[in-house]
């Protein structure tokens, strides 16, 4: 049977995992939420979540995966049998998400190509229509996806060290500087300073219990928590690896490319007099019109931006797709006792199959919903407000409550080789205050509580 790879470098470590939390969402979740409550006080909130629920989340599936040093499912039956199902639905939750974000991504890929040629001059209403155009085509929709999912399947099935390793080491700085370029060319337009004030100017009158809600909810989502990614990738760290410093360090650099994705948003909205919305209508929509208004002086430079932000958003979503797929490829190629190609090809083909049903629900094909919505908008609502907060929630109860605490302890500080000062306070976090806040945003996704 082949051997299970592993991470060869420290950095390499960081920025695979970061490059599992870094993706469309930062783009435009994170921007969006941050100007709607409060911006820099809903930031100071949100910071305060990653610290109290987001790190302790990371540190926990870190734990359950490198003590067992096997994909989620074995990872959480080698700890107790019965807790197998909380590591199955991780996969199955995974794999739901590669379906339809595929698509999404997808999108991405065909804009970055019609930027490229130069499809998408025009007013808002053309820039509508293309997009409405482009989805209703089953061709181009579901071709769009799978080639993003075979692009996705390149990478992982080169193994971990040699496939995503590498790749994460060339994706993850090529967004950064793609990102900078942008910020800096934004940030230059005439009335860009009202985007930023938007951005980051702390509205403490926006604060309430909705707000709280919502930067939990995002500093959970933000860091894929509950996706069985985190555990598959610490069944490849290695025994000198700090768990808790790689956790930190995950989490600034999430959230240091969230706000910058708001740096690079609202500067060149509020230049043309553009609110952004939230959703697929920001990045497909409204930031193609923004794009060439704000540079209409400079047409070239409007070009050159256009370009490279459908790339940045193409290799976010790629950063994010290469870590879902290497869940399923790990679980298939274990479990089944397969190659790791076998594997790969195995988790290629059903999730394209997922793929190709979100992507025909999306306008090419009449009646394919459920429940008056999309198939697409099914599964991001079924693993968005349902999957994933319990699969973290069940997480952080199974290692607080049920996994020994000499083992908590020694995966915490590397066998009493790292200094054990905040072990107390992450046990606390883990047995406590994570599952009472999973729960509430789990109820205020649910529309429970508000």
């Amino acid at each position: 049977m082949e051997q299970r790879g592993n991470f060869g470098t420290k950095i390499g470590v960081i920025l695979a995992t970061a490059g599992s939390a870094v993706g469309l969402g930062n783009i435009w979740r994170f921007p969006y939420m941050t100007g709607v409550d409060g911006g820099a006080a809903f930031i100071i909130l949100y910071l305060v979540c990653v610290l109290a629920l987001g790190i302790p989340g990371v540190v926990t599936e870190f734990i359950i995966g490198r003590h067992s040093g096997s994909n989620a499912a074995r990872a959480y039956r080698n700890l107790a049998p019965w807790a197998a199902p909380i590591g199955y639905m991780g996969i199955l939750t995974s794999m739901i998400i590669l379906g339809f974000y595929a698509v999404v991504a997808g999108w991405c890929l065909n804009y970055l190509y019609a930027s490229l040629v130069g499809q998408l001059k025009g007013d808002v209403t053309f820039v509508q229509q293309y997009f409405s155009d482009f989805t209703s085509h089953p061709l181009k929709s579901v071709g769009c996806t799978v080639a993003f999912i075979l692009l996705t399947h390149l990478v992982v099935v080169r193994g971990v060290r040699n496939g995503i390793e590498k790749a994460s080491n060339i994706l993850m700085p090529t967004l950064f500087v793609l990102l900078v370029v942008i910020v800096i060319a934004s940030c230059s337009l005439p009335g860009a300073m009202r985007g930023v004030d938007f951005l980051l100017n702390p509205d403490f009158s926006k604060l309430n219990r909705s707000v709280f809600l919502d930067a939990l909810g995002q500093a959970f989502f933000s860091l894929s928590l509950g996706t069985a990614c985190l555990c598959t990738y610490a069944s490849y760290f290695s025994r000198q690896t700090n768990l808790a410093g790689s956790a930190v360090k995950i989490a600034v650099i999430d959230t240091l490319i969230a706000i910058m994705a708001g740096l690079m948003i609202f500067p060149a909205a509020f230049s043309v007099g553009v609110t952004p919305d939230a959703g697929p209508s920001l990045i497909f929509i409204t930031l193609p019109n923004v794009f060439q208004q704000a540079f209409a002086s400079a047409p070239v430079v409007g070009y050159v931006i256009g370009v490279l932000f459908y790339a940045l958003l193409s290799l976010a979503a790629l950063t994010s797709t290469i870590s879902m797929h290497e869940i399923g490829t790990a679980f298939f190629f274990e479990e089944l006792h397969v190659t790791r190609q076998q594997g790969a090809w195995i988790e290629t083909a059903v999730c394209s199959a997922i793929g190709v049903v979100c992507a025909l629900s999306c306008g090419a094909v009449e009646g394919l919903s459920l429940f008056g919505k999309s198939i697409l908008d099914c599964c991001d609502f079924l693993t968005a407000q349902v999957l994933l907060p319990l699969g973290s929630f069940l997480s952080c109860l199974f290692l607080g409550w049920y996994v020994p605490k000499k083992v908590v302890r020694d995966e915490f500080t590397n066998w009493g080789t790292l200094r054990s000062t905040f072990f107390g306070l992450f046990l606390f976090a883990v047995r406590f205050v994570c599952p009472i806040a999973i729960a509430a945003v789990f109820l205020h996704q649910l529309g429970i509580i508000r």
